[in-house]
């Protein structure tokens, strides 16, 4: 027996919730896992992977879930005040990233490493980019006035897109960050794989939350 549009919605809206909340634990507790694991402030390269997972697996994925109807920690807030969030939390997610980076390359430079000798380098010198890029094009939704010819739908669609490309630009440098040999070092067999998981279900989510944002109404009328 075919099931009601408005089950098919209630059921749709679960899943989406759960989604979400898993998202927020696995957000959470990858970036816990790797601090634990880096324990920051033993050496100037602890602070590299315990940065880059805050911002790119914690503070951006809980910036891309603000807006989310069922999973957002901040549904109580108006749209305007989840915004001035998301901006805020991506601004958090930008700044350690650059400092993330930055520590990176001044490791490098005291051992007389070559820069962006590896995969996991240059997607992360991409990712870093990207965010900024990314931030940049936010303050045209904050202050629409700035850009008066471009209709606000359209720079909404145009910065969730890009959005969804740095977001996993970003994930992407952490699974590469996951096959170097620091990692691999330390994390093997299947915590390793578990830890691998960690990025690509938040990615998954985070791509799903992004593109219903669009098509959800259209989807459940009858």
């Amino acid at each position: 027996m075919a099931l009601s549009v408005e089950t098919e919605s209630h059921i749709y809206r679960a899943l989406r919730t759960a989604s979400g909340a898993a998202a927020h634990l696995v957000a959470l507790g990858f970036t816990i896992f790797v601090a634990v694991l880096a324990r920051p402030g033993s050496s100037l390269f602890s602070w590299h992977p315990t940065l880059m997972s805050l911002a790119f697996s914690f503070l951006m994925t809980e910036a891309l879930l603000v807006f989310s109807p069922e999973s957002s920690l901040l549904r109580s807030l108006s749209r305007k005040g989840r915004a001035r969030c998301h901006w805020v939390l991506q601004l958090l997610a930008l700044l350690c990233a650059l400092l993330g980076l930055g520590l990176v390359i001044l490791h490098k430079e005291q051992l007389g490493k070559a820069h962006l000798a590896t995969w996991h380098g240059r997607a992360g010198l991409i990712a870093v980019l990207w965010a900024g890029l990314q931030c940049s094009g936010g303050v045209a939704l904050l202050y629409p006035k700035l850009l008066p010819r471009w209709p606000l739908t359209k720079l909404k669609l145009y910065h969730a897109t890009s959005g969804l490309v740095g977001y996993l630009l970003g994930s992407a440098s952490l699974l590469l960050g996951m096959c170097s040999l620091w990692f691999t070092a330390t994390v093997t067999g299947g915590v390793w794989y578990l830890a691998v998981l960690c990025p690509v279900i938040t990615s998954l989510v985070i791509m799903s939350q992004v593109s219903n944002a669009y098509l959800y109404r259209k989807r459940i009328q009858p």
